[in-house]
């Protein structure tokens, strides 16, 4: 997978795409990463990328010609996913980070100041993703959360082929809780099941536990996802336990 990330401030990005997973991925040619500075596609002798809103307002707002030109010099002609980072945006979620995962070219454009020109929008961008609702300075700590979300679950990343499988959302619920050594902690013990080498009954005791965990924080996520027969009859137990 190639990722490209157009950037008003790439030094942001040094630390998080040289170290832990990204770096991983990186030494192992799953993914490309690179980042570019707009201002190298200013049209301005003063590497100017924004200007006054028209009609008035708070604010300066991103010219358009940086970034087609930014885009349009980092595709060279391929089509990739064009992604803007914003509040408006659609609300990013673990299926958007699957279903970008299995794509091989993906462009990120970070902005700042009071927003975009509108024609970025309509002509430029193939999607626009928020991380929440709630404003950041630039779109750069947000796209690093979503490349970092993505990139995690490509081919050979991870140690494990299935280590993505189980996390929270994957499956649709929050994932179940987890222990390791030592199994007796200041009197705090991991449970038994856990202890016991009994695969049937752990893989039991973590569907009921993620059924658990989903119901007490995250109630909403039953809305969308379809219980089976067993999972129905777990919950009803849990609520009864409450």
């Amino acid at each position: 997978m190639k990722i490209h990330v157009l950037s008003l401030f790439p030094p942001m990005f040094e630390g998080v795409f040289g170290s832990s997973i990204l770096k991983k991925a990186q030494d192992k040619g799953a993914v490309q990463l690179a980042v570019t500075d707009i201002r190298e596609f200013s049209e301005n002798k003063h590497k100017q990328v924004d200007d006054y809103p028209y009609g008035g307002g708070a604010g300066m707002v991103l010219k358009p010609e940086p970034m087609f030109n930014a885009v349009e010099a980092t595709t060279e002609g391929r089509k990739p996913r064009v992604i803007l980072m914003c509040p408006q945006g659609e609300r990013f979620t673990q299926k958007k980070a699957e279903e970008l995962a299995k794509e091989e070219d993906l462009v990120f454009l970070c902005g700042h100041y009071e927003g975009y020109d509108e024609r970025i929008r309509e002509h430029l961008v193939t999607d626009e993703i928020s991380i929440g609702d709630f404003v950041l300075t630039g779109g750069e700590l947000a796209a690093m959360t979503v490349i970092d979300a993505v990139v995690r679950l490509l081919p050979g990343v991870l140690g494990q082929a299935d280590s993505h499988i189980q996390d929270s959302f994957s499956t649709g619920l929050l994932e179940h809780p987890h222990y390791t050594r030592p199994a007796d902690f200041r009197g705090m013990k991991v449970p038994d099941v856990l202890l016991s080498g009994n695969h049937a009954k752990i893989e039991e005791w973590r569907e009921e536990q993620s059924l658990r965990r989903t119901y007490t924080r995250r109630p909403d996520l039953f809305d969308v996802y379809e219980l089976s027969p067993k999972q129905k009859q777990l919950l009803e137990k849990i609520k009864k336990e409450m």
